[in-house]
C-alpha cells in the first residue's frame, strides 16, 4: 500500500469512531425511551403510530412474542413488495411505462427488501417504477433496519436484565429506530447529496444531446436517455440502513448516485455509521461502556486487517496488463495497478475501502464492479461476508452476530480454563452455545449448501458464463451474499434466473431469520437468569486478552469452513493468473 492509501485508510476510522461514539451512547437513550430534543420535535409521530396500530409501548413481551412480531412484520414487507411489483404496471408513478415484474424476480426481490439484503438480479431504471422504489423497495429500507436494530435491542437487554421473563415491545422498539434513528439521519444525508448532484426528481426520463457523437456501427448517436428518479432519498437510507439496493443498475458507481468524491466520502462512512455507533449503545446499556469498545476494537482490527491487503491486490494490478502497458491510470495519484471495473474519479484506493466497507457491513451496495477486481482483491471481500457479516455487518444484525460469536469464545475459553464460561454475568449453559451454534451453521451451510448446487445442477450451469476457478468464485460470492443478507454480486454471474431466484430467496430467508429467531431466544434465556459475580477464574470480557479472543475465533470459524471452497476459487484463479508464482 502507498502512502497516500495509508493515509485515507486512517483518516476514515478517525471520522468514522468521532461520529459513531457520541451517536451511540444517544442511541441507548433511545431504546431506552428517552430520546432527548428529538423527542419534542418527533415525538407526536411515535404516539401517532401507537394510536393507529393500538400499540402500548410500555407493555413488554416474552422472546416468543417478540419472535412472532419481527417475523410478521417481514412476512407482511414480503407480500406487500411482491404485490406492488406485479401491479406496477396500471399503478401511478411509472413515467417510462415499465411493466409489471415478473413473478419469480419480484419474488426474490422482495425478499431480499425484506431481509435487508437487497439482491438485485435487475436495473432499477429499466425494470422499477419510481413508485416501485419509493414506496414498496424504500419503506422497506427502513422497515427491514429498523427490525435488524429492533433484534439487538432484544438481546443487549437480555444480557443486561437479571430474571427478567420480557425483553422490551418489538413494535416500540422497530418504531424508535425508525422515527428517531433511520429518518432524521437520512434526511440529513439526502439532502447533502443533493447538494453534491444525487438526482431526487419524479420528472420523466429526460433525452439529451451528447457532447460528441458517437458511431455505432453505420449509425451516428447524438443523443442519450438519461433516466432520473428520487434517488438522493434512496441512496440516503439504503447505505445508512445497511440495505444496499441501487436506485440505477450500476448503483454507486453511477454519477446520478454517487457522482463527487465528497459524496463518496460521506456514503462509505454512512454504510458504517449505524452498525459502529451500536457498539456503543451496547456498551452503554450493559452499564459498561468498555464491553462496547472491546466489541469496536475486534471489529475494526479485522476491517483493517483484510481492507490492507484488498488495496494492496488492486494496487499490484495482473500481469498480463502490465505486460501489455494497459495497467496505468489516467493520473499520477492513480498511476499503476487495476483500474478495470473502477470509476477514474474514484481511483484504486476509495474503491476497493468501498469494497470491504460494504462487505464488511451487511450493505452490498458498489462503487467499482466486483467482478473486475483481481482474484485476492475479491476473495478478501468475499470472505468478510463469509465471516458471517460480523465485522461491523447489518445495522443491528452485525452486533448481535459479534454477540454471538462472543458467547462462542467465552465457551471455548471456559474449556480451556475448565471452568463454566460467563459473559457479562451470565453464566453460558448447553441451551446458548447450540443457539449460538445454530447461528453461525445455518448461514454456512446455505453457502456451501448453494454454491455446490450452482456448479453441479445442469438448470444452473448455463448462467455461469465465465468457466474454470472465476464461474465457481462467482457462484461462490453470490451465495455467500445472500446468505449472509449483503447484496453485493460477482456481477459477470447470469443471476436472473428461475434457479437463482428461487435459492438466493431461500438462502436470504434462512440466512436472515435462522438467525434472528435462535439470536432472541438466547436473547430470552440470558434475561431469566441471575447475574453471577465475577470470580478469580472470570475472563474479563473488556481488555485486549478478549479483543485477541473474539478475533482468533472469527477468524478460525471463517477459515474452517470456507478456505476450501476460496482455494478452489480466487486462490488458484490468482496462481493461474501469476503463473503458478
Amino acid at each position: 500500500m502507498t502512502g497516500s492509501a495509508w493515509l485515507q485508510l486512517v483518516a476514515f476510522l478517525a471520522l468514522l469512531t468521532a461520529a459513531a461514539w457520541p451517536l451511540g451512547r444517544w442511541m441507548a437513550d433511545v431504546y431506552e425511551g428517552r430520546p432527548g430534543p428529538l423527542g419534542a420535535a418527533l415525538g407526536w409521530a411515535e404516539r401517532l403510530v401507537y394510536r393507529a396500530t393500538g400499540v402500548d409501548p410500555a407493555e413488554e413481551m416474552p422472546w416468543s412474542r417478540y419472535a412472532l412480531v419481527v417475523l410478521g412484520v417481514s412476512v407482511v414487507s414480503v407480500v406487500a413488495v411482491y404485490l406492488v411489483q406485479r401491479l406496477q404496471g396500471v399503478l401511478p408513478g411509472n413515467p417510462a411505462a415499465l411493466p409489471a415484474v415478473p413473478p419469480l424476480l419480484a419474488l426474490s426481490t422482495a425478499v431480499s427488501f425484506a431481509t435487508n439484503t437487497n439482491w438485485q438480479a435487475y436495473g432499477g431504471e429499466s425494470t422499477m417504477s419510481y413508485l416501485t422504489q419509493a414506496l414498496a423497495l424504500g419503506v422497506q429500507n427502513f422497515v427491514s433496519a429498523a427490525v435488524g436494530m429492533a433484534v439487538l435491542a432484544a438481546l443487549v437487554r437480555g444480557l443486561a436484565r437479571r430474571g427478567a421473563a420480557t425483553i422490551g415491545n418489538a413494535w416500540a422498539d422497530i418504531t424508535r429506530s425508525t422515527v428517531y434513528v433511520l429518518l432524521p439521519l437520512s434526511l440529513v444525508l439526502a439532502v447533502i447529496l443533493v447538494s453534491q448532484g444525487v438526482v431526487q426528481r419524479w420528472a420523466p426520463y429526460q433525452e439529451v444531446a451528447l457532447l460528441e457523437p458517437l458511431r455505432a456501427d453505420s449509425t451516428t448517436v447524438t443523443t442519450q436517455v438519461v433516466p432520473l428518479g428520487p434517488a438522493a432519498s434512496q441512496v440516503a437510507i439504503k447505505q445508512l440502513g445497511t440495505n444496499g439496493g441501487g436506485f440505477f443498475n450500476a448503483n454507486s458507481a453511477h454519477p446520478l448516485e454517487n457522482p463527487t468524491p465528497l459524496s463518496n466520502l460521506l456514503e462509505t462512512l454512512a454504510i458504517l455509521l449505524l452498525p459502529a455507533a451500536l457498539c456503543f449503545t451496547f456498551g452503554r446499556m450493559v452499564a459498561d461502556e468498555r464491553q462496547g469498545w472491546a466489541i469496536y476494537a475486534s471489529m475494526t482490527i479485522l476491517l483493517v486487517a483484510l481492507t490492507v491487503p484488498t488495496i494492496a491486490a488492486e494496487q499490484a494490478g495482473t500481469p498480463a496488463l502490465a505486460a501489455a502497458g494497459a495497467d496505468q491510470a489516467s493520473t499520477a495519484a492513480q498511476a499503476g495497478g487495476n483500474m478495470e471495473g473502477k470509476e477514474v474519479r474514484f481511483g484504486i484506493v476509495a474503491s476497493a475501502l468501498w469494497a470491504t466497507v460494504t462487505t464488511a457491513a451487511s450493505n452490498g451496495s458498489v462503487n467499482a464492479m466486483h467482478d473486475s477486481f483481481t482474484p485476492l482483491g475479491g476473495l478478501f471481500p468475499m470472505w468478510l461476508m463469509q465471516l458471517g457479516e460480523v465485522v461491523f455487518g447489518g445495522v443491528g444484525s452485525g452486533l448481535y452476530g459479534m454477540l454471538v460469536f462472543a458467547i462462542l469464545a467465552v465457551f471455548l475459553a471456559g474449556l480451556m480454563v475448565g471452568r463454566t464460561p460467563e459473559y457479562l454475568g451470565k453464566k453460558l449453559e448447553a441451551r446458548e452455545v447450540k443457539l449460538a451454534s445454530l447461528v453461525v451453521l445455518v448461514p454456512a451451510a446455505c453457502v456451501l449448501l448453494g454454491t455446490a448446487a450452482g456448479v453441479v445442477l445442469p438448470v444452473a450451469a448455463g448462467s455461469i458464463f465465465n468457466p474454470g476457478p472465476h464461474g465457481l468464485s462467482e457462484v461462490l460470492y453470490a451465495f455467500s451474499s445472500a446468505a449472509n443478507n449483503n447484496g453485493s454480486a460477482f456481477g459477470g454471474l447470469g443471476a436472473n434466473s428461475d434457479f437463482y431466484n428461487v435459492t438466493l430467496s431461500v438462502a436470504m430467508w434462512l440466512g436472515r431469520f435462522w438467525v434472528m429467531l435462535p439470536v432472541l431466544a438466547i436473547a430470552g434465556a440470558l434475561a431469566a437468569k441471575a447475574k453471577v459475580p465475577e470470580g478469580p477464574g472470570t475472563l474479563p470480557t473488556h481488555g485486549p486478552l478478549f479483543v485477541a479472543l473474539l478475533t482468533g475465533t472469527v477468524v478460525l470459524v471463517g477459515a474452517l469452513t470456507y478456505l476450501p471452497s476460496l482455494a478452489l476459487g480466487p486462490i488458484v484463479e490468482h496462481l493461474i493468473l501469476h503463473g503458478g508464482h
